[in-house]
């Protein structure tokens, strides 16, 4: 046999800790010998998953030093010429749930800077903070490529959410970003603001999620206002905010209109039964693109009116996380397992974990069709 004219992710990792003078990361280690870099299968795409969240195997959270010399390996090979081979290329990078802060984040940003591979990277979870969000919103003026950025509960901030959506304004290939969970402190919504005014005038964007970003009924019609005119926009995540039943108004409004939306999550949100009811309204008379819609929870009428859209084929089964059943005649609804984001925070061992009953979101909206 000849000798392979690959050097191998994992070689070139433990090359790389020697050079730095670094100890190896065992979990990094055995991660980069999974990927089998002269797999057909892997002929056009390289996916890498370093998530510290996973259950697995045994787990050593990837820290700032560790990806200083991740950043040195994925520079050298991916980024440039990769694995000899011009058809190889790295697609995907989570690092979800490690211990990455600014230092890393600036690695990162830096290295995707003359990257012309990777779409979609995932940090979730990793305490980069604002100033490390101001390196990701550099590279995003710098960087063609990268299709979809994922930094729920990255702890940005004010600063890096500005920066990030005015970079937004004419950018032409993110077409999906997670900012959930930011630090605010501000009661103005001066970050909704701006991405309000971003999705007036970005023609990419498919997906947004602003989970946690302390909404109230102004943010929503000012994202109402903006989103009329926006027709790229199916998929908006708006769960765990403090939106009530006159925020809902101005999206039951905007439903009634927009025939772009696919995916609209409430979840977590005060809209009682009159928001209910402008949703329900919405969706029964003028909206019919909308495919999935989060729990509902209201009053018997309510419950009705979402069986009828359930039972007439109108929102399907795998499009919502309740289920109506009827006791002495009375229509209620049970909540299911299976919601828009179950397997956001972690991928089941077994199993298939895109299924559509298991997150309807990913199944109804693929964001990048090889990922």
């Amino acid at each position: 046999m000849g000798m392979s004219r690959y050097i191998s992710l994992a070689q070139q990792y433990s090359q790389a800790c020697e050079e730095l003078k670094q100890p190896e990361n065992p979990y990094i280690a055995h991660v980069l010998r999974e990927v089998k870099q002269d797999d057909e299968a892997l002929a056009k795409k390289i996916l890498i998953k370093i998530a510290g969240n996973n259950r697995v195997v045994p787990v050593q959270k990837v820290t700032d030093g560790d990806f200083q010399i991740l950043a040195a390996v994925f520079t050298n090979n991916v980024f440039v010429t990769a694995f000899l081979q011009d058809n190889h290329t790295l697609l995907y990078l989570n690092l979800m749930f490690n211990d990455i802060g600014t230092i890393g984040a600036e690695f990162i940003a830096k290295a995707l800077h003359r990257n012309e591979t990777l779409l979609y990277l995932r940090m979730t979870g990793n305490k980069i903070d604002n100033k490390g969000g101001m390196y990701f919103a550099a590279m995003i003026q710098v960087n063609n490529t990268i299709q979809k950025l994922d930094f729920g509960d990255c702890d940005l901030g004010t600063q890096s959410l500005i920066a990030l959506a005015t970079v937004l304004n004419h950018n032409e290939s993110i077409k999906a970003i997670n900012l959930n969970r930011p630090i605010l402190y501000s009661e103005e919504e001066e970050t909704t603001v701006h991405i309000a005014l971003m999705l007036k005038v970005n023609s990419t964007l498919v997906e947004l999620h602003l989970c946690k970003h302390e909404m109230k009924n102004f943010g929503v019609e000012r994202l109402c206002d903006t989103l009329y005119e926006n027709t790229t926009l199916r998929y908006l995540d708006l769960s765990c905010n403090k939106i009530t039943r006159d925020g809902v108004r101005f999206l039951g409004q905007l439903l009634e209109r927009n025939s772009t939306l696919e995916i609209l999550d409430l979840n977590f949100n005060r809209i009682e039964d009159d928001g209910a009811f402008y949703l329900s309204e919405a969706l029964t008379t003028h909206n019919r693109t909308l495919q999935a819609c989060a729990r509902i929870h209201s009053d018997i009428l309510v419950f009705q009116a979402f069986a009828e859209l359930l039972k007439s084929g109108r929102l399907k089964p795998t499009g919502t996380d309740v289920e109506p059943y009827e006791v002495d005649g009375t229509t209620y609804l049970a909540e299911l397992s299976h919601g828009l984001k179950r397997h956001y925070y972690w991928t089941p061992s077994y199993g298939d974990p895109e299924s559509k009953d298991a997150n309807a979101s990913l199944a109804i909206s693929p964001v990048t069709e090889n990922l």
